[in-house]
């Protein structure tokens, strides 16, 4: 009952960002400010992308160790750069009712409050990548992982802070609204992003290598369906293995903006020095 109830929650909640973010749009749109057309996709890409995570995998979840794993890395390496990117904050703001609208945008975008002090200091470089990368060592502990696949709210808790911290970690690279703080150095960036594929790489590789099953939970169901433990477990460490090289590509995007920018600095100095020589 528990499960269904969560369920219809959750879902309700997704429907509910969906539709005040597209009513915003709509109102942006409207008042001839539309926001790019990309940026509605994306975000209706990342909910959809929540729900095939939370609701559609989740049976499975309880019983494959793989298929627990595929959540995971759906919320951090898929859903949140996609709802970062979608620029949600304005977007669903201006599809609130105003009182409430008011209400949330005092808490976020003025520089004294509480909560957009905290989010000033837990989206900063290195703080959000030590969160991200402490919670998903956290979570794939035996005992924590095994305890979300036993235990609906431990489940719910654990991908609450999964896609909460992977939303901070890729807040200062994606930079959606409001602006924090000012852009980091692309080459700080490189050294972050790098750092986390290292970490993600390194997790995989542990639940991959070793000829032994770590999740008692997974073990005992994977016995029932017939089926190795240590088979599932090395498929679900190889696929984060594997999708960590999904962090690099945000680092391919900053070399090319660097190149770019280097080339027009190259464009308008021989431009000025025709001027000077004509």
């Amino acid at each position: 009952m528990l499960d269904l109830v969560l369920k219809i929650v959750g879902a309700l909640v997704l429907v509910a960002l969906g539709l005040a973010y597209v009513r915003g749009w709509r109102r942006l749109a409207a008042a001839r400010h539309p926001p790019p057309r990309w940026r509605l996709a994306l975000y209706i890409v990342a909910l959809v992308t929540v729900a095939l995570a939370l609701l559609g995998l989740d049976e499975a979840a309880e019983s494959r160790f793989s298929s627990h794993m595929i959540q995971h890395l759906l919320l951090v390496m898929v859903a949140a750069p996609l709802v970062l990117l979608g620029n949600p904050l304005p977007l669903v703001l201006w599809g609130l009712p105003r009182p409430l609208r008011g209400r949330i945008a005092a808490a976020t975008l003025r520089p004294a409050t509480t909560v957009r002090r905290a989010l000033v200091a837990l989206s900063s470089l290195p703080v959000a990548g030590v969160l991200y990368v402490v919670t998903v060592w956290g979570w794939h502990l035996p005992a924590l992982y095994d305890a979300a696949a036993e235990h609906e709210l431990v489940h719910v808790v654990e991908h609450a802070m999964l896609l909460g911290t992977a939303l901070l970690f890729w807040w200062p690279v994606i930079r959606p609204a409001p602006r924090l703080r000012p852009p980091a150095h692309p080459g700080l960036l490189i050294v972050y992003l790098v750092a986390v594929t290292a970490q993600n790489t390194a997790l995989g590789m542990a639940l991959t290598v070793p000829d032994r099953a770590f999740y008692p939970h997974y073990v005992s169901a994977a016995a029932t369906l017939g089926i190795s433990a240590v088979d599932d477990q090395a498929f679900g460490g190889g696929l984060m293995w594997s999708m960590g090289h999904m962090y690099l590509l945000p680092i391919l995007v900053i070399l090319y903006a660097i190149a770019r920018d280097s080339g027009r600095g190259h464009d308008e100095t021989r431009e000025a020095s025709a001027r000077v020589d004509g």
